[in-house]
């Protein structure tokens, strides 16, 4: 599996689009391409030279930085596009738990996580040892996305029961860039060694991108550690979903 990282509006949206591939049949999807003039280039360049052949579109969620560019990316590959009911031009909707594969070796499965937008969809990748998870505006590292249509409930469900389920070596892919604005808020949670080090990396590391695992984030994101006395105390609820609220509304106050 090659997973080829593109970032996109980098100072202002600091999107992702991803290129997967299998690395036996060239078999690749590409990821949430949301700003064609930016993606187009790659996609030409690596189909062009055979080092991938485009199967499908993917999609994590229907806003517009992530599924927008469906359109005219379909101009130039008139190709399926798997995603949530509300994404662009979208031709499968695949169920919570159900699998697909990319080539003869990469395995996919479609994991719901309604919340950010209730048509919210990670994507479990395994080949072989290797594991990923792209995770649009569900999970950053250090961080979770906005409640837009969804409640605290569903982001617990969606981060410590479903994404949190995943194996703890499950390389993380988010759509955005926002590992330094939300270790800024982490530090204000808590000061302990895990969040010191996340800090030091985001520090270190311009683009954090498949740098840091699902254990990782169970051991430095505030919003996988409800449990947690210090970031109890620090947002004055101890009940989860109460602790998973307050986190949210101080992150969006920060």
């Amino acid at each position: 599996m090659h997973i080829h990282s593109i970032p996109m509006w980098t100072g202002k949206g600091n999107n992702y689009a991803y290129v997967v591939s299998d690395s036996k049949t060239k078999e690749a999807v590409v990821i949430d391409p949301a700003n064609p003039p930016e993606v187009l280039p790659v996609l030409k360049e690596q189909t062009d030279s055979g080092k991938i052949k485009l199967t499908s579109i993917i999609n994590t969620h229907h806003h517009h930085d992530h599924a927008g560019g469906n359109s005219e990316i379909l101009k130039h590959y008139p190709l399926p596009v798997i995603g949530g009911k509300d994404c662009a031009h979208v031709t499968n909707t695949p169920a919570h738990n159900s699998t697909f594969t990319i080539g003869d070796s990469i395995k996919v499965r479609a994991l719901h996580t309604p919340c950010h937008t209730q048509d919210s969809i990670c994507y479990f990748f395994e080949d072989g040892d290797e594991r990923a998870v792209f995770t649009g505006d569900t999970l950053f590292i250090g961080g979770c996305g906005r409640f837009f249509e969804g409640t605290p409930e569903e982001m617990d469900k969606a981060l410590n029961q479903i994404l949190g389920s995943l194996p703890d070596d499950t390389k993380v892919y988010p759509g955005h860039e926002y590992t330094k604005g939300n270790v800024k808020f982490a530090i204000q949670v808590s000061q302990d060694d895990a969040i010191k080090r996340l800090h030091k990396f985001a520090e270190e590391n311009k683009e954090t991108q498949g740098k840091t695992t699902i254990g990782d984030e169970k051991e430095f994101n505030v919003f996988m550690r409800l449990n947690d006395p210090t970031i109890q105390k620090a947002t004055g609820a101890s009940e989860p979903l109460q602790v998973m609220a307050k986190l949210r509304e101080m992150k969006n106050a920060a």
